[in-house]
């Protein structure tokens, strides 16, 4: 393993602790944390003596800049656990820690399967179910989804975009109607829920069929939200998730000059998967392209990435290319 990434970092550092050591610290993390961290530990294979001591000395490092004993701890904590996890996964824990919270009803539920959790609110007032689903992690969410009716399915995703935030009393109250199943305590501190975005987020999760059946419904109801969901759907940096036979197939339909704006403001993970899936010729000449280019505008960056994604959903449309999150392992 030539370079580490995040989650491979804190599975050296686990694996460096001990059983006992490591089981404490995996006890706060969140079921997909404890997901993640967990896969890397089981294949990490020949670890090397300088990778524990890089993984050892950047933590050492992070101690030793952030914090003293006593001193700006929960400064300290917060930036630990974003470097270590990313500031989205890290946010939860983060407030559960600081906050004296323990699991809440509503954290609970992320550790069931989706049918159980379908069935735990599928008595529940429609408002009730949107924000549970709203609180899931989209792709959970996504398949809970897909254990009600289209009718239903239609009324909770309304519902998701146009929820915004919810009341920390609201969240207490639906903390106490769960935890009268779960054991945990009651947080109430995360009020802000829903949105277009995490609709748009929990529907790249349903299968193609569910979500074309479901985005037709919307756009009956709501031609303007439909088409605001739509764009949310699948973003630029998503191509990073497309296997590489769709992504060589995008290239051959995409304009030289438009990969390199688009590039321009993409994140590595993209950059990356452009580049494994060309020849080392034309990789070298789009480096060299991308070092050359000077600085441009966000709008000509943001047009290049929309012209790009939309050859995309077209060649996806045609069953050309399985864009991420809507394929899944599906073989035809």
């Amino acid at each position: 393993m030539s370079k580490l990434n995040k989650v491979d970092k804190a599975a050296i550092l686990l694996l460096s602790l001990g059983e006992t050591d490591a089981a404490q610290v995996l006890r706060h993390l969140g079921p997909k944390e404890v997901q993640k961290v967990g896969v890397a530990m089981a294949h990490m294979r020949n670890v090397q003596r300088d990778q524990v001591q890089q993984v050892m000395g950047e933590f050492v490092e992070i101690v030793g800049d952030q914090t003293s004993v006593g001193v700006g701890s929960d400064t300290y904590i917060r930036k630990m656990l974003t470097q270590a996890l990313g500031e989205d996964k890290a946010g939860n824990l983060i407030d559960r820690i600081l906050l004296g919270g323990s699991t809440s009803g509503l954290d609970s539920l992320k550790w069931m399967e989706p049918r159980a959790v379908a069935d735990v609110i599928r008595l529940e007032h429609p408002q009730i179910q949107a924000i549970v689903v709203a609180y899931l992690d989209p792709d959970q969410a996504g398949v809970v989804l897909s254990h009600f009716t289209p009718k239903v399915r239609l009324d909770i995703v309304l519902r998701v975009s146009a929820l915004n935030t919810v009341q920390p009393a609201a969240l207490k109250e639906l903390n106490q109607i769960l935890e009268k199943q779960f054991a945990g305590g009651a947080n109430t501190t995360r009020a802000n829920l829903g949105g277009i975005k995490r609709a748009a987020d929990i529907m790249n999760y349903l299968d193609s069929a569910e979500e074309g059946e479901l985005m037709d419904a919307i756009r009956a109801v709501d031609g303007p939200l439909s088409t605001q969901i739509e764009d949310l759907m699948f973003v630029f940096d998503n191509l990073a998730e497309v296997d590489d036979r769709g992504i060589q197939a995008l290239l051959r339909e995409v304009s030289s000059d438009a990969l390199v704006l688009a590039l321009k403001g993409a994140d590595e993970a993209i950059k990356e998967k452009i580049f494994k899936n060309m020849s080392k010729r034309a990789g070298e000449l789009l480096r060299d392209d991308l070092d050359n280019k000077g600085p441009v505008r966000v709008s000509d960056v943001e047009s290049a990435q929309k012209e790009i994604l939309t050859i995309a959903r077209r060649m996806a449309d045609a069953g050309e290319i399985v864009l991420g999150g809507k394929g899944g392992d599906e073989m035809v």
